[in-house]
Formats: structure tokens, sequence, C-alpha cells
């Protein structure tokens, strides 16, 4: 009991899939594991403002091929796509010499659907002081007005600047974690306040699968 599992981890054999598709050697995996978590971290810094959902890196042969699933396409790729080849060079240094890099950015179409997105969107929010428990109604109210089944939001830390830390829930809808065939997307952000850091989780459930049981 109390043991905490990544709900987008919990779905990965049944209506999830890999965030890093490929096929290593025991040589070589220490080094694609180290690419793509720089990669990652390069990616999330330079389009901070481009509401980056996820990154999904495929590796086949020479190439790398990275996805970017961000709401705002327009800043990534950028006038004439220049910013999309900074972005390229700048990647090409960090993955193994000779191997070609290839970017596909493909557009969010509903953000509110997003859990990534609504968790960065609530602690943004807070870094700009403004009141959490606002934040997150307003955050909770866009997401069910976006046709979800239920959303469910975690903010710990020095909520409002208090002296304790402490940890505060809001719910609404249906959101069963226990469920594989329910369909949740998790997203976990920080907001970066004078108090201190404040942690925000989302958990959303967008539909549920009815699984037809054959007796």
């Amino acid at each position: 009991m109390g043991q905490k599992v990544n709900p987008i981890l919990f779905r990965l054999p049944v209506n999830r899939q890999w965030r890093s598709i490929w096929y290593a050697d025991k040589k070589t995996f220490p080094r694609f594991i180290w690419e793509d978590y720089q990669i990652r971290k390069f990616i999330k810094k330079r389009l901070e403002s481009a509401a980056v959902s996820k990154i999904v890196i495929e590796r086949a042969g020479n190439r790398v091929r990275i996805n970017i699933h961000t709401a705002r396409p327009g800043l990534v790729i950028g006038r004439r796509a220049a910013e999309l080849d900074k972005i390229k060079e700048e990647i090409a240094d960090i993955v193994e010499k000779g191997r070609e890099v290839l970017i596909d950015v493909k557009e969010v179409k509903h953000p509110e659907l997003e859990a990534q997105l609504v968790a960065e969107n609530i602690a943004l929010q807070i870094e700009r002081r403004v009141a959490y428990r606002r934040a997150i109604k307003r955050a909770i109210q866009l997401t069910m007005d976006a046709g979800a089944m239920g959303i469910k939001v975690r903010c710990a830390g020095r909520l409002g600047g208090a002296e304790i830390a402490r940890a505060e829930r809001y719910h609404e809808g249906k959101v069963p974690l226990h469920s594989l065939r329910a369909d949740i997307d998790y997203g976990f952000a920080e907001a970066l306040t004078v108090a201190g850091k404040i942690g925000v989780k989302v958990w959303i459930c967008r539909k549920e699968d009815i699984a037809t049981v054959v007796v």
C-alpha cells in the first residue's frame, strides 16, 4: 500500500507507447539513454514558451528522428523554418557524430486535455503570483469544458508562502487510475517561487474504452 506508479508507465503494454523507440546493445545503450535525456532537456529549455507536451525520439540506423508535440508549432518552426534549422544544428552537437538528425513538429490540437501542459500552465500562474486555488480551479474548468471525463490536481509545497509546506488535492469527474483501459494522461511541473518549489501533478481521464468480455 502507498506505492505510487506513473500512470503512463503503468499502461505501456495496454494503450501507451514508449517515448524512446529504439533498440541497442549493451555498449550503446547507456549512450543512447544519455543522449535522449540531453535532447529532451535542451528542447524543453529552448522551447519553454512553445507549450511542448512530449518529445518522442526514434532511432533507426544512423537516423535520429525527434517528434516534438507542441500546442504552438509556429514558435518551434519559426519564419521560413529558420528556428527549426538552428535547433537541428544544436541537437547534432549532442548526438554522436555521423548521425542524421530529423525533426518533426506535431500540433497538439487540444492543449486543455494534455496533462503536462495543464500542469505547466498552473505552475506558471503560481510563479506569476496568481492565487493557486484560482489557477487550479480555472484549469479544471477548462479541461472539463474541453470534453474530459475527469481531472485530478495535486499541489504541494509552501502554498501561498506559508511557513509549513502542505499538499492540497482538487478533483472533478471520473479518474479511474486502477482501470488499465482508461486513457489517463499524467503531467508534472514545478513552480519556482520566492518561498521555494511548489510541485504540481495533474491526472486527466480523456476516455474509457468499454472492453467486451467473452465468457
